[in-house]
């Protein structure tokens, strides 16, 4: 019998927890607008394909995009913003594209769209259950062979929200126990929008935190996580020189 590739298991831990955080936080309008973003995605990227090679294709990265938006927008907007943030997501996935690969994560892409043109926020869902989110992560990073950026990441924002925390007199646990562990382990991590050079998936986890230091000291307009992943994601190809 087949194993299910990493994004088929992915496509199902994410559709698992949004129901079970909708059951839990007895939510349904979130399942429905990450349906709505999730079919937003698939569609256009089965029109979009159809276009270039003649065919229908129904991809499991397009099917994780949505779902990632219907995790982070924030659920007080109506249903066309979230449709709107999936055909942000999937055109910026094959027009914005260096060597064949696209350049930026197509759900952060498509989340920051909706936040500049269309005055959007996040939300965040299920970021403080770790103890999910947590082991998951750690078996997906494992997987797609990306712990460095993780690690890179972890290294520099513990030393720089530590330090802030320790010059500022205040409790180091809301440092180590307020991870955006989503953010961390499915947005941070996206195959191919990270380097595969191992120094350079270093750099990279580490200059995304130094960028959500930075962002978040000066109070940017935008979510500092999705600014600073999208702005990394830009030099990507360069870090892969590193050697």
């Amino acid at each position: 019998m087949k194993s299910l590739s990493v994004k088929s298991q992915l496509m199902i831990f994410l559709s698992s927890f949004a129901l079970y955080l909708s059951f839990a936080q007895r939510d349904v309008l979130f399942p429905l607008m990450a349906l709505i973003a999730v079919a937003g995605a698939v569609a256009a990227d089965s029109l979009i394909s159809f276009f270039k090679e003649k065919k229908f294709v129904l991809t499991e990265s397009s099917v994780i995009s949505g779902l990632i938006i219907g995790f982070v927008l924030s659920g007080i907007y109506p249903w066309w913003m979230f449709l709107a943030a999936s055909l942000f997501a999937i055109c910026s996935k094959h027009l914005l594209r260096v060597r064949e690969k696209h350049l930026f994560n197509p759900a952060a892409c498509g989340i920051f769209l909706a936040m500049a043109l269309l005055g959007a926020s996040t939300q965040w869902r299920g970021v403080g259950l770790w103890y999910i989110l947590l082991p998951a992560g750690i078996y997906f990073v494992s997987k797609i062979g990306k712990i460095e950026v993780v690690l890179g990441y972890l290294a520099a924002y513990f030393l720089l929200f530590g330090s802030q925390a320790i010059i500022q007199k205040t409790s180091l646990s809301g440092v180590i126990l307020y991870q955006n562990f989503f953010f961390i382990f499915i947005m941070l991590i996206e195959p191919k929008t990270t380097p595969a050079a191992k120094k350079g998936k270093i750099v990279f986890g580490i200059a995304v935190a130094i960028l959500v230091f930075i962002f978040m000291q000066f109070r940017v307009k935008f979510d500092a996580e999705i600014l600073s992943l999208l702005a990394v994601n830009a030099f990507a190809p360069l870090l892969n020189r590193i050697r």
